[in-house]
């Protein structure tokens, strides 16, 4: 009897053993694969899908290169200084004038059509961000450097969406956690706009053409397909002319100077076209456009198809149309 008893406790313990075995396997399998997959975000890091794929990336980014006027003003729309910025030849070489106050001493790193391979790496960037035409000659190499987004899209297929500009701010935001700002800074320069464009509603002639003065040759801007034209002719409520294109911008004959019914024109005039701009102003056709009989015709800096794609370009230009109307 005695010798039955002790088999069974026996058998109860060993079984009491297993039992307790199992319910550590058990849970060693239900924690492993936490254990083993801990988020991109505990890991300090953080996945950005681009045109050019996936790139990973610090959750918190200290030095930031943009190969991209406009990634220069959105990095500074949401607070963020960049460490190193391309420069703009036909320009000067040099930081975007309307940018440049908050730039002051940050590294220039070339041009986005030829970036410069030993700055950037110099700075020793966490990630760098550029747009297509960039990516289409340098990606490789500046992916060597450091993790290389390339946001936007293809180069030159501009999306008729009026808010289009708004999709790359919202996408660096993102990069920083900095997204509601980022719509704070949007819905501002919205107001401006509306602002604006309620005072323009007002006018009794507000067709205006937007003509860019190059080296050789004037040409006029299209109703959309640009964010800097959408904001003229969308948000802003201008009229276009009888020459404006739908689409794209067209080259402008001499002969077709006359056909401009502006009452205002917006003049960007690039550096190297001073000759081409005086025998336009001595032409008896140039003089006879409302605009220029009315002494409505404003020349920029040249920098408005820059401005058009961030929030601090786009607020300068409602200042300064406002001003123009007045």
């Amino acid at each position: 009897m005695f010798r039955q008893r002790a088999s069974w406790i026996i058998l109860i313990t060993l079984l009491v053993f297993v039992l307790a075995a199992c319910g550590k396997t058990s849970e060693v399998a239900e924690t492993a694969p936490q254990d083993q997959h801990t988020s991109a975000e505990e890991n300090g890091t953080q996945t950005i899908e681009h045109l050019k794929g996936t790139a990973v990336i610090p959750q918190k980014i200290d030095r930031m290169v943009v190969l991209s006027s406009a990634y220069i003003d959105h990095m500074l729309t949401i607070g963020e200084k960049p460490a190193g910025v391309n420069v703009e030849v036909r320009y000067g070489g040099d930081y975007p004038p309307y940018l440049a106050d908050q730039l002051a001493g940050v590294p220039t790193v070339g041009s986005a059509d030829s970036p410069n391979l030993e700055a950037i790496l110099q700075i020793d960037p966490d990630v760098i961000v550029i747009e297509s035409r960039t990516a289409e000659n340098a990606y490789e190499q500046l992916e060597k450097i450091a993790p290389t987004i390339v946001i936007g899209n293809e180069w030159l297929d501009y999306a008729d969406d009026a808010t289009y500009w708004t999709q790359d701010l919202l996408t660096i935001a993102g990069m920083y956690d900095k997204v509601d700002l980022a719509k704070t800074k949007i819905a501002e320069v919205e107001q401006q706009a509306n602002q604006l464009k309620a005072k323009i509603e007002q006018l009794d002639e507000k067709k205006l053409a937007y003509l860019r003065v190059r080296e050789k040759t004037l040409q006029i801007y299209a109703a959309k397909g640009h964010p800097t034209n959408t904001l003229l002719y969308h948000d802003l409520g201008f009229e276009p002319t009888g020459v404006t294109p739908a689409e794209q911008r067209e080259d402008l004959s001499m002969e077709k100077i006359a056909d401009i019914d502006a009452d205002f024109v917006v003049l960007e005039v690039d550096p190297n076209a001073e000759d081409y701009l005086n025998g336009i102003n001595e032409s008896s056709l140039w003089k006879s456009v409302p605009a220029v009989v009315a002494d409505q015709v404003y020349t920029t800096d040249s920098f408005w198809l820059f401005k058009g794609w961030g929030a601090i370009g786009r607020s300068e230009i409602i200042n300064e149309i406002e001003d123009m109307i007045q």
